[in-house]
C-alpha cells in the first residue's frame, strides 16, 4: 500500500491503495511514521516527496469503514485498534508538521481529512503542490465527526472566516482555492506531473522550494474560477457569528445564492458536530499544534463514546442511503453542555496518549 525509495537524495513515498482512494489504514500510518523517522536522521535523504500512484486521489482520509467496524467490535474483536489508529495518526501529523527537511506533498485529485493531515507540513518544510484536478475538503461533519488531524490548527489560521466555512460545511475547494487560502503553495497543470517527478530525480536538492516555484512558473497555467476569492466577502460576513445558530441565522437572512447553498449544506451535516467544530476552531486559534492534536484526541474519544459518528458512517458508506438519523434536527437544538462535553478531559495529563508531543517555543 506504500512504496518507498530514495532517488537523488529525495525520499519518495508513493501511496498505492487506489481502490480505496488511498484511505489510510493503521498499517499505512505505521509505515509512514517508521519511514519518516528513519529519513529524519539519514544524511543521504535531504528532502521528502509524498504522492499517489492514482490520478483520482492523493488521499481521501482515514479508512472510515474500518472506524465503523472497529467501533462495533468488542476489545477482543479489535475495537482497541481504533484507539491506536487515532493516537498514531495524530502523532504522525505532528511529526510531519515539524519535519526538519523539505516535505513535498503532491496533492492531485481528492485530498480530504486524513489526506490533509499528511500533506500540511509546517512553514519551515512545506512545499504543497496542487493541480486543476485537486478536490480538497475537511468533510468530517458529514459523518458525525469534526475536522481532526490538526484541522483545528490550520483551519483556524486561514484568512478571514474561510476556515469556518470549510469546517462547518465540509465543502470541496479547488487547487486555486487552496492557494488562495494558504493551504497550498504551488499550482501546476496535472499534465506536467510526469515532468515534475522527473525534475525531482535530477534537480539540485538545495533551495528545493525556490526551484519548484521556478519550475511551475515555466508552465502555462489556465486561470480557473476561484470560488473562495469570488465569495470571500460573503464568507466573512455570514460565518462571523459567535455560535452555529447565529451563523445559520445570518445565512437564513441572506438573499445571495452563496448563503442559500451554504445553509442547505449545513442542514445535511450533523448539527451536533457543526456546533462542536465551531467551538474547536475557536479554541484552536490560540493553541500550538501539539495542544490542538491533544485536544482532538480527547474529542475523538468522546465521538466514539456516542452514536453520531457510527450513524453518519452507516448512512454514507455502509448502507449508502444518505439519510443519517442525527441526534438533533437543527443546530439550535444543541445545548452548550452537549458541546462542552467533547472537550472534557478523558485522561489525566500524565496519561494522555499524546502527552509526549511538544512544539518548539517559536511555533
Amino acid at each position: 500500500m506504500i512504496r518507498t525509495s530514495v532517488i537523488n537524495h529525495i525520499g519518495h513515498i508513493e501511496l498505492n491503495r487506489p481502490q480505496a482512494l488511498n484511505s489510510l489504514s493503521l498499517d499505512m500510518i505505521r509505515t509512514l511514521t517508521h519511514t519518516l523517522i528513519n529519513w529524519k536522521s539519514d544524511s543521504e535523504v535531504q528532502a521528502v516527496v509524498i504522492f499517489s500512484s492514482s490520478e483520482r486521489a492523493f488521499c481521501a482520509g482515514g479508512d472510515i469503514r474500518f472506524f465503523y467496524e472497529a467501533a462495533n467490535q468488542t476489545p477482543q474483536g479489535g475495537s482497541a485498534l481504533l484507539e491506536d489508529f487515532f493516537t498514531e495518526e495524530y502523532a504522525l501529523n505532528h511529526l510531519i508538521h515539524h519535519y526538519p527537511k523539505p516535505y513535498v506533498a503532491l496533492m492531485n485529485g481528492v485530498v480530504m481529512g486524513g489526506g490533509m493531515g499528511i500533506a500540511q507540513a509546517g512553514p519551515q518544510s512545506a512545499i504543497r503542490i496542487v493541480t486543476e484536478k485537486t478536490k480538497m475538503a475537511m468533510p468530517e461533519v458529514n459523518i458525525g465527526l469534526f475536522p481532526d488531524v490538526g484541522g483545528g490548527y490550520f483551519l483556524s489560521r486561514m484568512p478571514g472566516q474561510t476556515g469556518r466555512y470549510l469546517g462547518l460545511t465540509g465543502e470541496i475547494i479547488s487547487g486555486e482555492d487552496a492557494i488562495e487560502t494558504g493551504l497550498a503553495d504551488i499550482l501546476i497543470p496535472s499534465e506536467h506531473i510526469p515532468a515534475l517527478m522527473q525534475f525531482l530525480k535530477t534537480c539540485d536538492t538545495q533551495n528545493l522550494k525556490q526551484q519548484l516555484v521556478k519550475f511551475s512558473q515555466s508552465l502555462h497555467l489556465p486561470q480557473g474560477d476561484c470560488f473562495i476569492n469570488k465569495n470571500r466577502h460573503l464568507i466573512d460576513h455570514h460565518f462571523s457569528g459567535n455560535s452555529a445558530s447565529e451563523i445559520c441565522q445570518k445565512l437564513q437572512s441572506g438573499e445571495d445564492t452563496f448563503a442559500k447553498k451554504a445553509l442547505a449544506t449545513i442542514a445535511k451535516r450533523s448539527p451536533l458536530m457543526v456546533c462542536v467544530t465551531l467551538e474547536q476552531l475557536k479554541r484552536s486559534a490560540t493553541m500550538n499544534v501539539a495542544e490542538c492534536l491533544r485536544m482532538e484526541r480527547t474529542m475523538v474519544r468522546h465521538c466514539f463514546g456516542q452514536t453520531e459518528v457510527t450513524e453518519g458512517i452507516r448512512a454514507l458508506v455502509i448502507d449508502k442511503d444518505n439519510q443519517p438519523k442525527w441526534q438533533h434536527q437543527h443546530v439550535s437544538d444543541v445545548s452548550e453542555n452537549e458541546i462542552q462535553h467533547f472537550f472534557k478531559a478523558v485522561w489525566p495529563d500524565t496519561a494522555h496518549p499524546l502527552r509526549m508531543l511538544t512544539d518548539p517555543v517559536i511555533d
